[in-house]
């Protein structure tokens, strides 16, 4: 299996895109001011035990479909982009693919989720599969909140998570 990556713009900065033969792998948004520094790369390797290989242009439908989605088009990446699973197992992923069926502009709850995914009161594990997911903004866990209705966080930047509830209410 080869493994190949590429940069997306986004409002939040660049994001690396790892693709497999079979589809995207991982899409991650950048802690950095610099999106190719070596320890975003290194966390990749270590997850697929193989490294990515550059490859300047792999991006380029994801990077459209993402200044589509920012530009207010209610954009369903899964619809336009092969996943690659193999990150994500178990539970997590089945929590991921019912996030997957959260329309734009719609939320649920966490509880709504491990529900729905076959595991109520299981909305923790839902929060640590949307936590960790691989697949930043194409599974769109910002659309999973508190049972109050509430944001939550969104990893460490709960202003992104509003920023994307915001960008689907308009």
């Amino acid at each position: 299996m080869t493994f190949r990556y590429d940069f997306a713009p986004t409002p939040f900065g660049d994001a690396l895109a790892v693709f497999s033969d079979e589809g995207i792998v991982r899409l991650d948004l950048s802690e950095s001011e610099d999106p190719q520094v070596p320890w975003l790369l290194e966390g990749v390797s270590r997850q697929l035990q193989a490294v990515p290989e550059p490859d300047p242009g792999a991006a380029d439908e994801l990077a459209h479909l993402l200044t589509d989605y920012f530009d207010g088009s209610p954009v369903r990446f899964d619809e336009h982009l092969r996943l690659d699973w193999r990150l994500a197992q178990g539970f997590a992923r089945r929590a991921l693919q019912v996030v997957c069926g959260i329309e734009w502009g719609q939320t649920m709850s966490y509880g709504e989720v491990a529900v729905l995914a076959g595991h109520p009161g299981a909305a923790r594990a839902v929060g640590t599969a949307c936590r960790f997911t691989p697949f930043s903004l194409i599974v769109p866990v910002h659309r999973v909140v508190r049972s109050d209705g509430s944001p939550g966080h969104y990893g460490a930047h709960p202003e992104r998570k509003r920023f994307l509830l915001d960008l689907e209410s308009r």
